[in-house]
């Protein structure tokens, strides 16, 4: 199947057969003090030695936003070798495409992609050829209109080949070209576009959305390492509560966790408490209060875990900690996803952790030593509260405290003490 390019493919993409639309400095938002001065620094050197060089991606999005962009990435005409002469501080990385990573103290660096073309292979997510192209070849092999925008350091003005601008205007989340050909050459855009929805909070394109509920099942086909690493964004970023209730919306999620899907259907309090576990992981993330990744990923779980270990019939009748049952059942969920040995037992041990601490709470009573004293203790508690939160329990304020017993005093016979204080 060839690629979709846009110059080979008109009918995908009809928007092709205008100009681009160019919007000079005075008709938007960005001003180079917001632009990270490493990145000024590539633009410029790239523009001096003749080379087109252009801001590309999320980082002109996010600008317009008035959002501090994460990344500055830089797109140019130079091809890998012609950018590595320019920069001696810079590294060629890479096999499916090659880029350039430009180095700067502390460890920083600014990528550098020469523009996309064809690719002679036809096969988007598994290419292997590095096809250099034009920047409307380039705008037009992106994900979302929202991210093809150019920013042009040469006169400062945005180039829009896609109509981006005037989604972003509108607020609206767009797959570039025909979206039902789009997903099937590359189903995670599908992904993508319900992160950057539940992202930025704009509204999906009818057109997009009906493409996804009825491509879904297309994520099958995908490497679950790829899936992996785009909902481990979504979990992570600061707005899974949102992207979750696209995914469910959409039929996504069940697609690509089949036994947790169809368990959250059958229990829709269930769903509700995913949302409410989810928006409280967001506020955490907002605060930056530092959750590990196996602490975000027991939050996710932790209703599945609730369900089919029997948890949700009430505290646990005895202080058990089923660690294997747990390990069990968390593998129905992440297992297919080829998480780290580590990650996986982390998470097991942070959920088995909750039988013995409900148990002790439950009862009123001391939370055991043996248990305070464990090296996972203070993430345990952690989690527990996030929990308590989203199932709308009343916290404990603080993790009990085990009273002390008072030592009794030895009485003391004066005999005794005349005989201990006696000289030999």
């Amino acid at each position: 199947m060839p690629l979709d390019t846009a110059l080979e493919q008109p009918e995908l993409f009809p928007e092709i057969a205008t100009r681009p639309k160019i919007i000079p400095r005075p008709e938007h938002p960005i001003s180079r003090k917001n632009i990270d001065r490493e990145a000024l620094k590539v633009l410029y050197r790239l523009k001096g030695a003749g080379y087109l060089a252009y801001l590309v991606g999320g980082s002109v999005r996010d600008l317009l936003l008035g959002k501090r962009p994460k990344d500055f990435d830089v797109g140019t005409d130079a091809r890998p070798e012609e950018i590595r002469r320019l920069f001696r501080n810079s590294r060629i990385i890479g096999r499916r495409f090659r880029l350039v990573h430009v180095f700067f103290k502390g460890g920083k660096y600014i990528e550098v992609v020469t523009f996309r073309g064809r690719d002679e292979d036809g096969d988007e997510p598994c290419c292997d050829q590095n096809t250099y192209g034009t920047p409307a070849e380039d705008a037009f092999r992106r994900d979302l209109t929202i991210n093809a925008l150019f920013y042009n350091i040469a006169d400062f003005s945005i180039i829009d080949y896609v109509g981006g601008m005037e989604d972003l205007r509108r607020g609206v989340i767009r797959i570039i070209g025909e979206p039902n050909i789009r997903i099937i050459r590359d189903p995670v855009r599908m992904m993508r576009a319900i992160r950057h929805a539940a992202k930025t909070g704009f509204s999906i394109d009818q057109q997009t959305y009906e493409a996804i509920c009825r491509q879904k099942t297309k994520i099958r086909l995908c490497s679950p390492m790829r899936v992996r690493d785009e909902w481990l964004k979504d979990l992570q970023g600061g707005w899974a509560s949102p992207w979750a209730k696209l995914m469910f919306e959409t039929g996504l999620f069940d697609e690509i966790f089949p036994a947790y899907g169809r368990l959250l259907r059958e229990n829709p309090e269930t769903r509700k408490l995913v949302l409410k576990l989810l928006a409280e992981l967001d506020k955490e993330t907002a605060r930056g209060d530092g959750l590990g990744e196996a602490e975000k990923m027991a939050i996710f779980a932790y209703p599945y875990v609730l369900i089919q270990t029997g948890l949700a019939h009430g505290p646990p009748k005895r202080p058990r900690t089923p660690l294997s049952e747990v390990r069990a059942v968390l593998a129905d969920v992440i297992y297919p996803f080829d998480f780290k040995r580590a990650l996986f037992e982390e998470a097991s041990q942070l959920l088995a952790g909750l039988w013995p601490l409900k148990f002790y709470l439950s009862r009123q009573g001391e939370i055991p030593r043996r248990l305070r004293k464990k090296s996972y203790f203070v993430r345990l508690w952690h989690l527990f509260e996030i929990i308590k939160r989203a199932e709308g329990g009343v916290l404990v304020t603080s993790a009990p405290k085990r009273k002390r017993r008072r030592k009794k005093k030895k009485n003391i016979s004066p005999e005794t003490t005349e005989v201990r204080h006696h000289p030999l």
